[in-house]
């Protein structure tokens, strides 16, 4: 009796998979075909050669390549090393920075006029801001991929280092190191008034004066 059960249950699966293996086939190729369309897509999206194809961008390419961080231990890091999170872990950051400031700046691009460098200059300093509070908000996972475990030397090193169990992160003091210099920000204080606050840069030799001793 519970046999002939199981047979008419293994039957009647069978049977239904048979029936409905079109739609079961499409829906899972779909479901492929979206896997590689978004991946594939974010992969494109994260290239050099995608962010340079805006002229502007070409600037701060050309700052990168002069940077003490180009070269370095014969690394050469791109555009989305320090600017799109990486890993399946932070795809879903990586997806959100294309899409929410990769249309602004798409936008700006038209809005504005990047021919020259002293035109591009014009909004660099607000431009580097925006980048600086992403750092911010990632607490600057793009920067630790690199720079796991840092251990400066420096006394006022060690002690401006105590700061990264007080909430504070790599971006708040190492700013301006890539890309031609601008204005320090204060991060924690523009986030606080929802507005870009001008500050001066922190020397962690005169904030502690016997550091070096």
């Amino acid at each position: 009796m519970l046999l002939s059960k199981l047979k008419q249950w293994c039957q009647t699966i069978c049977e239904y998979f048979k029936v409905n293996w079109r739609p079961i086939s499409i829906g899972a190729g779909g479901f492929f075909a979206l896997i590689v369309i978004v991946f594939g897509g974010e992969a494109a999206l994260s290239t050099t050669t995608f962010c340079t194809s805006c002229h502007s961008m070409s600037y701060p390419y050309k700052e990168l390549k002069t940077s003490a961080h180009y070269g370095s231990y014969g690394i050469e890091p791109q555009c989305k090393d320090c600017h799109i999170p990486q890993g399946l872990a932070n795809f879903h950051l990586a997806v959100a920075t294309h899409v929410v400031d990769g249309a602004r700046e798409l936008y700006l691009e038209t809005m504005h006029d990047y021919s020259t460098l002293e035109k591009f200059n014009e909004r660099r300093q607000e431009m580097a801001h925006h980048a600086r509070l992403n750092l911010k908000g990632w607490d600057s996972m793009t920067c630790r991929r690199c720079h796991e475990n840092p251990q400066p030397v420096a006394k006022s090193g060690q002690k401006a280092h105590k700061k990264l169990a007080q909430g504070w992160t790599c971006i708040d003091c190492h700013q301006n190191l890539v890309h031609a210099k601008v204005e320090f920000t204060d991060l924690n204080a523009s986030l606080k008034k929802g507005k870009m606050v001008i500050t001066k840069e922190i020397d962690w030799t005169d904030k502690y004066p016997l550091a070096n001793r």
